[in-house]
């Protein structure tokens, strides 16, 4: 058993971890604010759950298997979801809390000053608002009550259970879960997925780059052909393919940039017009990067593809997944089961969220990846003096205002003028404002749709509940054991019009003026949503032959605007090139072949530059002999990007130097940083004469950035690639000084760019893998653990089989000895 010192240190690691910068010191100094450590935090090391706990929705049973997987089933569906919510709590029970702090702005009530800041624009942006909306409309539905059982399983365990030891440590315990909370949830993952201020950002690029640079680095569309869907999207099935016919939207980032990446004209129709047009005038450079911090992680995005029976060895449609997203211990994800008289479905969940996201039931199988959609806009407004007051349409209107106290632990609490105009939240900083309308910011369906999923017995039942999922915009993925297959475009998709005609969502709008507001839209209320594309007239595809999503372009010529942050093309090609390959080949493809395609490590940013690079080093008259046994490392190596690989070290090292000479000289002029320089399928199709290469000509700078990487290399001493590009950059929100709670750092496989995702600068990669036959055998893997209990033996055992991609079965049968007897009260 640690000594009291020993606990300090342990506490003050988790301290100045878990508050985003705050010094060690700055930590001790806090640990007088916190409950005083004793041998209670210490009890959290023998948890266990209980053989029976009293329920008041009737009988269910628990059993946890070997992987750690919870597997309920009930008679009463109320009485399945209790004990869901029962077991999250006490796996996840933590993690519940904590996200639900984070989006409420209650974090510094337990860590003090250091999280005011993401306190502060929570609060303003008031997701707490809309997930109560959200809840008075789900309350009513089917998925209501569910939710409601689920809230009171959740609380039963918080009452009951020895809570985990990062509450002990923290010296707090949890309020009580409500159902408006599990929708909260829901708007954390929107959010996480498409909160995005690019408009802000692009508008200081405009400002600040030469206008012909700007459109050179980035441009409305990528010059590649693998959008999701093709021509050839239709294949044998005779695919009904959605929405075509208008212009679309650029690529956005996906290696290492969150810059504006949306392009220049601002119709649909294509009518090129300035993007300012006299109202869209840059916005401070300061409150746009303290917004920027809050926005989407960079990198976030996700695989997933179908391929119809025609060429599986079974002969029934085979899906695969991974979504990729933050790296953390515990997981992202909660994989659990349920079997009822209504339903029978695994799959993986968020903690605090009753129902399975992803997964598969006994007749199918969906999943989701991210659109990129435009689904936020930024208003401008004329305010007066006071700051009480915006002009809208012609008249002076008062800011809806709400004072919201924040709670800070160890100092006063602080008072925050939460304002609201009729579009949404308007956020206030150092006297700057912007208005924002988010499609989140009103009630939603999307619990409504997911508990549907669960239940649904086929593509018709499925795609009606389709109709119900509006946030977030994801391309939905299904396949069944009909045989059939899908694709829709998920999420509610504003069409903005001026002057009657439908313009772009990527520029400031004037809010004063109404410009380009979306019709029916009711920030904190129930909206109609009139102004947004009819369901039939999303891009979608019924019974497509093969289809692959990596958050690359969705169309070439969508009816509609849809966007966006586009990937770039790397993972979809690749993912396109093997499976059209199989397809041409007559492969029967099985099970393994698309766990082999989750394993692809090959990067097409590599085949595009290395011998270029090549190129370079052979011309140049000073590269001498370490940079030619650098070249001929690069020449041997098959650009595969494996842990154990010398030429992935030395390209992924050139890349983000290569980058870095590219652009900072042109962008650290225009005073912007690292997180506005182009993406990397701009950098590889850059011409010789780009402006970037005024001053040293590409092939130069090639080599300069080759140089500079091998004197990184050796003062690192990094040998092979998964000695830089490890698994340290994954670890608990509270551990990075405190290495007991993380993850062993391991050598890993994969780039930003490759299949199999992984970037250690941002610790993004595929949160969870799953393999499935329509109602047959599927298979998956959690980066981590099921269990976010440190002293459990599931809060790891699956991390290692994560990295080398060995997915455990995903039976829905239920087998082994009861863990845990729900029991009605009454019994």
């Amino acid at each position: 058993m640690p000594d009291d010192t020993t606990r300090r240190g342990v506490l003050t690691g988790v301290l100045a971890a878990g508050v985003g910068g705050l010094s060690l010191s700055s930590a001790s100094d806090l640990l007088d604010q916190f409950a005083p450590l004793s041998g209670d935090a210490w009890d959290a090391a023998d948890r266990s759950l209980p053989d029976a706990v009293e329920s008041p929705y009737g009988d269910a049973s628990l059993r946890v298997d070997d992987d750690g997987v919870s597997h309920v089933e009930a008679d009463d569906e109320r009485a399945a979801y209790f004990a869901v919510g029962y077991v999250q709590a006490f796996d996840r029970g933590f993690q519940l809390d904590l996200q639900r702090r984070q989006m409420r702005g209650q974090l510094s009530e337990v860590v003090g000053e250091a999280t005011l800041e993401s306190d502060e624009f929570h609060v303003a942006m008031d997701f707490a608002g809309a997930a109560e909306a959200t809840w008075e409309l789900v309350a009513d539905t089917r998925a209501g009550p569910l939710v409601e059982a689920y809230a009171d399983g959740v609380n039963a365990a918080f009452e009951s259970e020895q809570l985990q030891l990062e509450y002990e440590l923290l010296g707090y315990e949890p309020r009580p879960w409500t159902p408006a909370d599990s929708m909260l949830m829901e708007k954390q993952i929107s959010w996480d997925l498409t909160g995005s201020f690019v408009e802000l950002r692009r508008a200081l690029l405009r400002e600040r780059l030469d206008e012909e640079l700007f459109a050179e680095l980035f441009p409305r569309r990528l010059d590649h052909d693998v959008p999701i869907l093709r021509e050839s999207t239709a294949g044998v099935g005779g695919a009904d393919v959605g929405s075509t016919g208008g212009s679309e939207g650029s690529d956005g980032q996906d290696a290492g940039s969150a810059a504006a990446s949306r392009g220049s004209e601002s119709a649909v129709t294509g009518r090129s017009e300035p993007v300012d047009a006299g109202h869209s005038a840059p916005i401070d450079a300061d409150l746009t990067a303290w917004l920027s911090g809050f926005e989407t992680p960079t990198g976030v995005g996700s695989n997933s593809w179908v391929v119809s029976g025609e060429h599986t060895a079974s002969g029934a449609p085979l899906l695969a997944y991974d979504p990729h997203l933050s790296l953390m211990a515990p997981p992202v994800w909660y994989e659990q089961h349920v079997e009822t008289p209504e339903r029978s479905v695994r799959g993986a969940t968020f903690p605090g969220v009753p129902f399975v996201i992803a997964g598969a039931n006994d007749g199918g199988v969906w999943s989701f990846t991210n659109v990129g959609a435009d689904v936020l806009d930024c208003y401008r407004y004329e305010v007066d003096d006071a700051g009480e007051r915006y002009r809208y349409r012609g008249e002076w209107c008062e800011f809806e205002i709400e004072e919201r106290e924040i709670a800070v632990s160890g100092a006063e609490n602080r008072t925050l003028d939460v304002k609201k105009t009729v579009h949404g939240p308007m956020i206030e900083r150092d006297g700057r404002r912007v208005g924002v309308a988010w499609t989140g910011h009103t009630a939603t369906r999307t619990t409504e749709a997911i508990e549907e999923f669960g239940r649904s017995e086929g593509l018709a039942d499925l795609r009606e509940s389709t109709r119900k999922f509006d946030l977030p915009t994801q391309n939905l993925v299904y396949a069944d054991s009909d045989g059939r297959t899908m694709y829709y475009a998920t999420g509610k998709l504003p069409i903005r019009r001026i002057d009657g005609e439908e313009v772009r969502g990527d520029r400031i709008f004037d809010g004063s003026a109404g410009e380009a507001e979306w019709e029916g839209f009711e920030p904190f209320g129930e909206s109609s949503w009139d102004g947004f594309v009819p369901f039939e007239e999303k891009p979608h595809a019924i019974d497509p032959d093969v289809l692959a999503t990596a958050n690359q372009r969705v169309a070439d010529d969508p009816a509609h605007y849809i966007g966006a942050d586009y990937a770039t093309p790397y993972r979809g090609a690749r993912i396109y090139e093997r499976l059209d390959a199989a397809v041409a080949e007559g492969e029967q493809i099985d099970r393994e072949f698309h766990r082999d395609l989750q394993n692809d490590v090959r990067d097409g940013r590599a085949e595009q530059l290395v011998p270029e690079l090549l190129a370079a080093v052979n011309d140049s008259p000073d590269a001498g002999d370490r940079l030619a046994d650098a070249a001929a490392t690069l020449d041997e190596w098959d650009y595969r990007m494996s842990r154990d690989s010398r030429g992935a070290l030395v390209f992924a090292r050139w890349m983000d130097h290569f980058r870095r000479l590219t652009a900072e000289p042109t962008f650290s002029e225009a005073d912007l940083d690292e997180s506005y320089y182009p993406n990397d399928w701009v950098l590889a199709t850059l011409s010789d004469d780009s402006a970037l290469y005024d001053d040293r000509l590409r092939a130069e700078t090639m080599v300069a950035a080759l140089g500079e990487a091998l004197d990184e290399i050796d003062a690192e001493g990094w040998s092979t690639y998964g000695v830089w590009n490890s698994t340290r950059a994954i670890d608990h929100p509270f551990g990075a000084q405190a290495p007991f709670l993380n993850y062993d750092g391991l050598a890993a496989d994969g780039s930003p760019a490759t299949v199999k995702n992984y970037r250690v600068d941002s610790a993004v990669g595929s949160s969870w893998r799953m393999v499935v036959e329509p109602g047959g055998d599927a298979t998956a893997i959690l980066p981590g653990g099921n269990s976010g209990d440190y002293f459990s033996e599931h809060y790891d055992d699956q991390f290692e089989r994560w990295l080398d991609n060995d997915q455990k079965s995903m039976d829905r049968t239920i087998e082994g000895e009861e863990t845990v007897a729900f029991e009605c009260e009454s019994s």
